[in-house]
């Protein structure tokens, strides 16, 4: 069973920069496309960034050019690197991971995805 654990939210007034962290265990890290998904106050959980086992990132509109996502593998961790932080990014962080033997497959949609961390909420104040 594979088990997956966010990091690194806060409270952070609007411009600043964040860093959230992923470490899964209980299963190959490289086996899985990942990604982040965010919940706000009364909304869906929409995706924010994934990435495929090969590397190959894909933004939602709203933080593509802020937001970067990439992976360490050798570590078991997977990274959000967000910066320029807007009040509208307040949520709660969950990272994913999906199954899948394809080296450059992801999905946008949360329903794919296999394994889930307990979130991690991101505040910024304006």
């Amino acid at each position: 069973q594979v088990q997956v654990v966010e990091s690194g939210g806060g409270l952070v007034q609007v411009g600043d920069s964040l860093r959230l962290s992923c470490t899964t265990s209980g299963g190959a890290p490289r086996d899985y496309a990942m990604g982040w998904f965010r919940q706000a106050p009364g909304k869906e959980r929409e995706f924010a960034a994934v990435i495929s086992r090969a590397g190959r990132p894909s933004y939602t509109d709203s933080v593509r050019g802020r937001f970067t996502i990439y992976r360490d593998n050798a570590k078991n961790t997977l990274f959000l690197q967000m910066h320029s932080l807007k009040p509208e990014d307040t949520a709660v962080y969950y990272c994913a991971a999906k199954t899948t033997t394809d080296l450059f497959e992801f999905s946008h949609f949360a329903r794919d995805y296999n394994y889930w961390g307990q979130g991690t909420q991101v505040t910024v104040s304006s």
